[in-house]
């Protein structure tokens, strides 16, 4: 019987989730991606992390660029690397080109002075963990494939027999192709990562994909991951979250009292609730009501906001009779105010996780979701809304999202897309024409694990906010954006052919 390959945890935030417990142990990990995919990043935080969170003291080896300047960079994520040089905790090996030597390749290349230098670091301190970035600095000094696998090989056997987890860097030429530059490191380690930084519709997005892990498991597939100063890679485990959360038979009320009487006596905690409608049609004032309502009843908010400034939204609340300022005064809400271009999905996604996880709300509100499409890909977006969602859930946490519809009668919107399914409540807001006057319309589409009002009400807006009505009479076709009176038989039948398009 095979024995268990034992894993050593990395501490970068999300990798050993995907990596179902860190890299394994005592064996070496090629860590290959093209220019600008956090390959250095990845292998000095993966000797921080040793450092901060294990007390694990690491050998960083550099074939490129010189000690200094790959500290000064480590060093803006916030790691201090200085100070472990001097406890003793942090050594630099020194093997990148010096500027004024010439490099001439005579005869075969050997490694064995570099490798006495790297093993001798490792034992002086005491190393865990040891990178190497990048190799490919060193293998254009060799003539063929076969000499690079034959180091390769040796920097392998001899790290394994000093019992060090290493991670070696290695660069690529495209994001889908040649897994590195050479073609032979891939096959040489026990383990492979990619990093990936591609450009799709104009937006980069970073990747990370386990490719193999010799005798152990990983999750498969490509994952999100941001860098963030201070914190470094932070990795989006997308297929480990787990449908685990709670769910809750307690109603909470949308601040609106007959809205929820529409779905059967109001929300339930720890649901998710998607708000569609055109520019204009109540969005912000139904968020409003589901902020305004929750405070009376003692309960923090925190309110993301995508498309309107803090003084505007504050100014349309007083319009509408709720004291945003108050209620931020007195520690019940918080604003948090933003562009979506200023920064990434992934970027976003951790900025909104952490200011969750400190302010700790009753509720989010996020107006509006579908602003967020501008800076992202539909697979990204897609991802993004999965990992959001199942995070609010999970914290047993209220979440409404508004999203804006396409036309001014309605249609279906790419959020909607992504989220209907994964939604518990579904309300569209619509605009209809009725004797040459614009008018709102209201209906809850969907409520799981509740009956509710299928009706489609009127609704008015003044400065004391959202008023409900009496459901349209003898209107059909409201849905569709295309609202007809009906009061006949051939009313009907007229009706079924301007919905099939025949008339």
């Amino acid at each position: 019987m095979n024995a268990i390959i034992e894993k050593l945890p990395t501490g970068i935030p999300g990798f050993d989730s995907v990596a179902q417990n860190g890299l394994p142990k005592g064996r070496t990990t090629l860590v290959a991606g093209s220019a600008g995919s956090g390959k250095t990043v990845f292998a000095a935080q993966f000797l921080s992390e040793g450092i901060l969170k294990y007390d694990e003291p690491g050998v960083f080896v550099t074939f490129e660029e010189s000690p200094d300047d790959i500290c000064r960079n480590i060093v803006s994520l916030g790691w201090d690397v200085p100070q472990w040089q001097r406890e003793g905790k942090w050594v630099f090996v020194d093997a990148s080109p010096q500027t004024e030597q010439e490099t001439i390749v005579a005869g075969a290349y050997d490694l064995g002075a570099l490798l006495a230098r790297i093993e001798g670091a490792i034992r002086r301190i005491g190393a865990k963990r040891v990178a190497m970035d990048s190799l490919g600095a060193i293998f254009s000094r060799f003539d063929d494939q076969s000499g690079i696998r034959s180091e390769l090989f040796r920097i392998a056997a001899t790290l394994r027999g000093i019992k060090v987890t290493a991670v070696m860097t290695a660069e690529r030429t495209e994001e889908h192709g040649d897994i590195t530059r050479y073609g032979v490191e891939e096959f040489v380690a026990d383990n492979v990562i990619i990093l990936r930084n591609a450009l799709d519709a104009e937006k980069r997005r970073r990747t990370l994909e386990i490719l193999k892990f010799r005798g152990t498991n990983h999750h498969k597939g490509e994952f999100p991951f941001t860098i963030i100063p201070g914190e470094g890679i932070v990795v989006i485990p997308l297929s480990s979250l787990e449908l685990k959360q709670k769910s809750s038979d307690i109603r909470i009320t949308s601040g609106n009292t007959v809205l929820d009487e529409m779905c059967g006596g109001g929300f339930f905690r720890d649901s998710i609730i998607l708000v569609s409608g055109a520019t204009g049609t109540g969005k912000t004032l139904i968020s409003t009501e589901f902020i305004s309502g929750a405070v009376k009843q003692g309960e923090r908010c925190l309110l993301f906001a995508f498309e309107e400034s803090r003084e505007q939204l504050f100014r349309n609340a007083i319009g509408w009779g709720r004291d945003f300022k108050r209620m931020e005064n007195e520690g019940y809400l918080k604003v948090i105010c933003v562009y979506p271009e200023v920064a990434g999905l992934e970027d976003h996604f951790i900025k909104m996780k952490t200011e969750i996880e400190a302010f700790k709300p009753h509720r989010v509100a996020i107006d509006s979701l579908s602003a967020l499409e501008r800076v992202s890909t539909a697979k990204g977006f897609r991802e993004f809304i999965i990992a959001l969602t199942s995070f609010i859930k999970h914290e047993e946490i209220t979440g409404l999202f508004t999203s804006t519809a396409p036309t001014l009668l309605g249609g279906a919107t790419i959020t909607e897309t992504h989220i209907s399914t994964i939604t518990d409540s579904i309300i569209l807001l619509r605009y209809l024409e009725m004797n040459s006057e614009m008018r709102r319309g209201l209906t809850v589409l969907k409520m799981r694990g509740s009956m509710h009002d299928k009706s489609i009400r009127q609704f008015t807006i003044d400065n004391t906010g959202m008023h409900v009505g009496e459901p349209f009479h003898n209107i059909s076709g409201i849905l569709a954006g295309r609202p007809v009176h009906v009061e006949t038989v051939e009313d009907f039948c007229k009706l079924g052919r301007l919905l099939k398009g025949t008339e």
